[in-house]
């Protein structure tokens, strides 16, 4: 199992003057990619904090995401903060400098925008199209921007770094409550111990008689078992209630 844990930094974020957009965003497609999240921190823009996290997170899990606190500002420490994770020291990183003076087209940075430059010593680079700034790694931490859009440009530019086994998906929707078939589920996971297993009830009306009451997700990373738990789950739920499987 390929592992991450996620560290959303930020007073406004804890505050609630900014709705967090990229957690769910990064749950899903690391998931995507096979990687299992086992742990998310929303911890505030404070050294001792986010170098603290990000050590222990380094050592639990193949992947850690950082989101916010890399910008000019004073409340940008990101940065710092992991360089105090490693106990190594801040420098301007040449390629970073170069990166940013191309962006400049001539004209001289001021002290904010070299702050940007100035990396944990050893970080790496990972280019991202249309944006001078990008994303900087060290070792398995990944530092990626707070704003959503910068974000997801950066992620999708670097996807393939988050490598796991994928896992296979369907879903079930039948016309019938969970219930109602709660013991055909606990049987199934009998027979089936290693299936993910999820059961939703429609949180929204209904438009006709038609729709589902209940989706039930059966998720594996071998494709086979989770073929053969739809078979087996399907064979004993009554026709009437089922109405369809999906992907």
């Amino acid at each position: 199992m390929t592992t991450a844990g996620l560290l959303i930094i930020g007073n406004e974020i804890l505050s609630g003057k900014i709705q967090d957009e990229n957690t769910p965003y990064l749950l899903r497609e690391l998931r995507q990619q096979g990687v299992d999240v086992m742990a998310v921190h929303v911890i505030p823009d404070e050294i001792d904090v986010i170098s603290s996290d990000v050590r222990s997170f380094s050592d639990r899990f193949d992947y850690v995401l950082t989101t916010g606190g890399v910008g000019p500002t004073h409340d940008d420490v990101t940065m710092e903060a992991v360089a105090a994770a490693f106990e190594l020291d801040l420098v301007v990183h040449d390629e970073m400098e170069r990166q940013l003076r191309n962006a400049l087209r001539g004209e001289e940075p001021n002290e904010s925008q070299m702050k940007m430059c100035t990396l944990p010593r050893g970080a790496q680079l990972i280019s991202t199209p249309d944006l001078w700034f990008p994303l900087v790694h060290l070792g398995n931490v990944y530092i990626f921007p707070g704003i959503p859009r910068l974000l997801r440009a950066k992620f999708e530019s670097a996807r393939d770094a988050f490598k796991g086994q994928p896992y296979h998906l369907r879903r079930v929707y039948v016309r019938c409550m969970e219930s109602d078939i709660a013991q055909d589920l606990h049987d199934l996971l009998d027979d089936f111990p290693e299936l993910l297993l999820g059961s939703y009830p429609r949180t929204t009306a209904r438009e006709s008689a038609s729709d589902y009451l209940t989706m039930l997700t059966l998720e594996s990373r071998d494709e086979g078992y989770v073929v053969r738990a739809v078979e087996s789950l399907v064979a004993r739920i009554p026709d009437e209630h089922l109405l369809r499987i999906e992907p």
